[in-house]
Parts: structure tokens; sequence; C-alpha cells
């Protein structure tokens, strides 16, 4: 955990942390309040008190240095196991920008351009449908021919229409798409290819597996699967070696344990830190870009450093500054965001704060944003020069605010 030594000044972490290239700063030095920080860590703990989540890792990075870090509550709780600096956390969704970025690596080679059509890299889109009922099954009501093809850029921005677990004939689509089990992502990504879409291309923004599309077009496009694709041009450049589709072992125990929330709102047990997580035990033929990474606190901040120092980390470019500035404009315009609410956008692969009024967010406008079902939330405030992390693991989470929660405390302790 954190300590504050207010008499010197100085915060000392643990030796995890020391020794993996951070920098490290007294809060008073980059803008913020000791006395207001210390307000994070009773909010965090009420959440595990009322055993509503097992343990919460928050941590604060500005001006590239870590002003703020904190473990609280387990990793394991019946074996009373602490969550430490180092365990190791299912990230979910948050894998979305880190697939999104590989994909513009290729944009930068000179592979494709945003609006090319998916139809160019994966055919079966060129047959794709729309339904006028939102029935991806394709058998109620209309299907006609979209007013144009699916882009590569309708993909990294939710507006590509598919059908979804979200809206519309959900059945149909779970069926589809995952019974029986796909063998591969190429299989899975071509059933999705023939169920009808919601609404036509760019008109709607709706969440759904694009990102998975995003994720095989880049397997197509460099001829590698996306984990190896990852490893060799992401995770290895930038120093990210907890960070794996599946894991071989427990990694020494790092790995937390999952847990869902009961009838009473209480959390139980749902996918144990032990041998037979199915982050272990699964069969390994799906890479999803839209999912099912797991990471750590160390690897994901690099990657999120990464993008907030516009596309290099510790003299590795991974993307041009004007790539990334691009990635995280508005590319939706007043396109409503259902998930996430009024004065909100989308970029390719983040969520975007466009009108702090609207969307009641303390994140300067600008910021980019995006958290996973395991309830874990990471965003990038370029104005404030700022990056924040939260990890847990409870699943489905809409009945706490500890995501928001965190977000207030964190800019209350902000005082330049």
């Amino acid at each position: 955990m954190i300590k504050f030594l207010v008499s010197l000044g100085l915060i000392f972490f643990t030796s995890f942390f020391q020794s993996q290239d951070f920098q490290y700063s007294d809060p008073e030095d980059e803008g913020f309040s000791i006395e207001r920080l210390e307000r994070i860590a009773p909010v965090i703990q009420k959440y595990i008190d009322e055993d509503l989540t097992p343990g919460v890792l928050t941590a604060i990075m500005r001006n590239e240095k870590i002003i703020y870090l904190e473990t609280q509550g387990y990793m394991d709780v019946k074996e009373k196991k602490p969550l430490k600096e180092n365990t190791i956390f299912r990230i979910a969704s948050m894998t979305k920008p880190i697939a999104s970025v590989a994909l513009m690596i290729l944009w930068e080679e000179g592979n494709f351009q945003l609006n090319d059509p998916v139809s160019k890299f994966i055919p079966a889109f060129s047959e794709t449908k729309v339904s006028t009922t939102s029935d991806a099954s394709g058998k109620t009501g209309d299907l006609v021919e979209p007013k144009r093809e699916i882009t590569i850029r309708d993909m990294l921005t939710h507006t590509a229409g598919l059908a979804n677990s979200y809206i519309g004939n959900k059945d149909a689509y779970r069926k589809a798409m995952y019974q029986p089990r796909p063998k591969s992502n190429s299989e899975q990504i071509n059933r999705l290819a023939k169920l009808a879409l919601n609404y036509h291309p760019g008109e709607q923004w709706q969440y759904s597996a694009a990102t998975s599309v995003v994720g095989h077009l880049v397997e197509i496009i460099s001829g590698k699967s996306l984990d190896v694709f990852l490893k060799e041009r992401l995770f290895d450049p930038l120093d990210m070696p907890d960070t794996h589709f599946y894991l071989d072992n427990t990694k020494g125990g790092r790995l937390a344990a999952q847990y869902t929330p009961g009838k009473d709102k209480k959390i139980k047990l749902q996918d144990p830190g032990s041998e037979k997580s199915r982050w272990i035990t699964s069969p390994r033929n799906i890479f999803s870009g839209s999912g099912g990474l797991v990471s750590t606190a160390r690897d994901y901040l690099r990657f999120q450093q990464m993008i907030l120092n516009k596309g290099q980390l510790n003299g590795v470019r991974i993307l041009a500054p004007s790539t990334v500035s691009l990635m995280l404009e508005n590319h939706t315009g007043n396109l409503p965001i259902w998930l996430t609410g009024p004065g909100t956008g989308f970029g390719l692969g983040y969520g975007i704060i466009v009108d702090r009024g609207k969307s009641g967010s303390p994140l300067s406008e600008g910021s980019a944003y995006w958290g996973g079902a395991y309830c874990t939330i990471s965003w990038i405030d370029r104005e404030k020069n700022l990056v924040g992390l939260l990890m847990t693991q409870v699943r489905p989470y809409t009945h706490i605010n500890l995501r928001r929660d965190f977000q207030v405390m964190t800019y209350q302790s902000i005082v330049d």
C-alpha cells in the first residue's frame, strides 16, 4: 500500500514498482494535495467492507510519474490473500484500445485507409444485409442492401451496424456466434458477417464485437495471429511481460480470483485465481480484439503512458504523434453514445469526453478512456497530463459507482 510521510514530503512504494523504471514524485510537486489524496482510500474501502468487491488497486500518474498507488482488500477473499501491486487482472474490454493501436500500426505502414471497406480484407462482409427490425437471425422483417459498405473506421468506432448482444435479437446473436464454440477468429468473424446488421453503417453507435473484427484485420494484414502480433509489436517493445490472452499457470499465484454479485449483491466466487481458472484451462484458439487479455497495473500504465506521450515510451516509438491525435478525436459526431451517456463521443478504440457539463464527468474535455467488464477502468487526460487506473475483479458491476467515485476523488485532489 502507498505510504504517505508528510513530514518528509516523500512517498515510498513497494520494491516491485521501484524496480520497474517508473519515476515517482511527491504529490505536492505535481499539483496534488496529500490531504485530499488521503480521502480516496476510505471511499474505496467502503465497497470492500460491504462485500461489493474483493479488492481494489488504484493508481494515478502525472507528468509521467506515479504520485499515488494503493492496494486494498483481497485478490482471494476466502484465502484472505491480500491484493498486491503485481496482481494479474482480467481486463476484458480494456483490450479494445490495445487491439485498436495494433491496427493503427498497420495503417501507418500503408496497408489500408480508414475508409476502405472491410470486405477488401474479409470478403464475407460484402454480402452482409441490413435488417429493418434489428433481427440478427435475418428471419423477421425485410432484409435490405446497406446504403454503403462497412468501413474499417466503422469497426474502430462501433458504427458498423453489427448485430450484438445488447440491442435487437440478442438470443439469435449469441446462438450464431457461440454455438458451437468457434475454433478460430476467422470462423467467428465470418459468422458475424452472415448476420443481418441492426442498422445502416455509420447511422448509429452501438457497442458490439466490432473490435473483434479489428483484431482479425490485424491478423489478415500482418499474417500473424493477434497474440503474436501484440507480443512482437506492443508488449515486448513496451516491456509488458504480464499481458497475455491466456496463462500457462498462475504466475506465482499472482492471478486474482474473479467474483460476481449474489442475490444480496454481496460477492461470490465466479472464476478462481488457481490453476482451475478458465484463463488457464480454456481452449487457446480465440484471440479476441474485443476482450480477453489479462494484465497488471504496471503493464497497463506503461501502455497508457505511451499514448499520453504521443506514441512513445522510454525512447520506443509505437505510433506517430499525429496518429495518436487522430485516435483521440471524436469520430462519431453527435451520435448518441448510449453506453456512456450524454457528453461523450468515440474515437478509434477509446471513448472521448466531448462535453463535461453534459457528461457530468470530472475528466477534462478530450480525455480518452475505456473500462472492462470486471469493473476495471483507465483514462488519459491530455490537459492534465494524467493517467488514472482502477483494477478490481467483479462482474457485473452496474450496481456500484466504484469507477466514477475514483475519478471524482482523483480530480478533487488536484489543486494546481
